[in-house]
């Protein structure tokens, strides 16, 4: 380490091995202080070591209170409170299923696809329950009302083609 001066101040000239000593860090690292400015450079393997310890420590500190401005405090507070939100609703779900307040939609769709089994086999039965208790009803008038039955069953099944 060299002293010299520098505008009527004394200026600490250190090389690149013995600031990554002093800073315990590896080369790789220096340089990539270096890119981003906080590693303050005089030329060639040659730092200033007053320059370069404020502008790390300052860089530690935000990184060790997780700032990287205020834009990067906004976002990061806006995630958490994003976060706790989803966190808070997902145990909202499951105290209501908890409380049998919920159901799945899977087990809606499969009772609701029972029902309406029940339902198209009743209305299919029509035709052949009217045969038995009307019999002056013909076969020709039996089969007329199963056909529009039958009809009317695959209008609905395609209604939201």
């Amino acid at each position: 380490m060299t002293e010299f001066q520098l505008g009527g101040e004394s200026v600490h000239r250190i090389s690149g091995p013995d600031m990554c000593e002093l800073l315990a860090i590896s080369p790789a690292a220096l340089s990539d202080l270096k890119k981003r400015g906080i590693a303050v450079r005089f030329g060639h393997d040659a730092y200033d070591l007053g320059a370069t310890v404020s502008a790390y420590v300052a860089h530690l500190r935000g990184v060790a209170s997780a700032r990287g401005g205020e834009e990067h405090v906004l976002a990061l507070t806006t995630e958490r409170a994003r976060l706790a939100k989803e966190q808070a609703d997902a145990q909202a779900l499951k105290n209501a299923a908890l409380r049998g307040e919920m159901v799945s939609a899977q087990e809606v769709s499969q009772e609701w696809a029972g029902v309406l089994r029940q339902v198209r086999a009743r209305i299919l039965s029509v035709p052949s329950r009217l045969r038995a208790a009307l019999p002056q009803i013909g076969p020709a008038e039996v089969a007329a009302i199963d056909r529009e039955i039958r009809t009317a069953l695959e209008e609905l099944a395609h209604a939201d083609d």
